[in-house]
C-alpha cells in the first residue's frame, strides 16, 4: 500500500516537473498559416501513401520530405520551428488541422466522383458491346469458309 502511494507520488512529481514548457519564440521565417495548412495536407497525404504502399513512392524515387521542401521552397528547420510554434497554441493548431481535414474530405469526394464517373463509363461501354453482340445473330453471320 505504501509502495503504491510512493509510486503514484513519484509519477505525479514527474508529470509536474516535466510540465514546464515554455512558449517557443516566433521564428523570423515563420511559415504563413495557410501555407502551413497546405504543407500539413501534403504531409498527411504522403503518410497515407506510405502506409498504403511505400514501394510506389520508392519506385518513382519520391522522397516525401524533400518533395515538400522543394514544392513550398522551405527547409526542414523552418518547417520544424513553424510547426512547433503553431502546435504550442492548441486552439490555433486545431483550427489548422480542421482545415486540413476539410481539404482531405474535399479531395476524397472529388476523387470518388471521378471513380464513379469512370465506373459508369466502363459499364456503358460494356453494355453497348453486349448489345452489339446480342444484335449479331449467329444465323445472320455470313459464312466465310465453305465446307466441302
Amino acid at each position: 500500500m505504501i509502495k503504491r502511494v510512493g509510486i503514484l507520488l513519484f509519477i505525479f512529481g514527474l508529470c509536474f516537473a516535466c510540465n514546464k514548457i515554455e512558449k517557443p519564440e516566433k521564428p523570423d521565417d515563420l511559415i504563413d498559416k495557410n501555407k502551413m495548412v497546405d504543407i500539413l495536407f501534403d504531409v498527411f497525404v504522403f503518410n497515407a501513401a506510405k502506409g498504403t504502399d511505400k514501394s510506389i513512392l520508392e519506385d518513382n524515387n519520391v522522397t516525401p520530405n524533400i518533395y515538400i521542401y522543394k514544392k513550398y521552397q522551405i527547409d526542414s528547420l523552418q518547417f520544424v520551428k513553424s510547426n512547433e510554434f503553431y502546435a504550442y497554441d492548441i486552439k490555433t493548431y486545431e483550427e489548422m488541422i480542421s482545415k486540413v481535414e476539410a481539404k482531405i474530405t474535399a479531395k476524397k469526394e472529388q476523387f470518388q466522383k471521378t471513380v464513379d464517373l469512370e465506373e459508369e463509363r466502363r459499364k456503358k461501354r460494356l453494355d453497348s458491346i453486349k448489345k452489339l453482340g446480342d444484335s449479331i445473330s449467329p444465323l445472320n453471320t455470313p459464312r466465310i469458309f465453305k465446307k466441302d
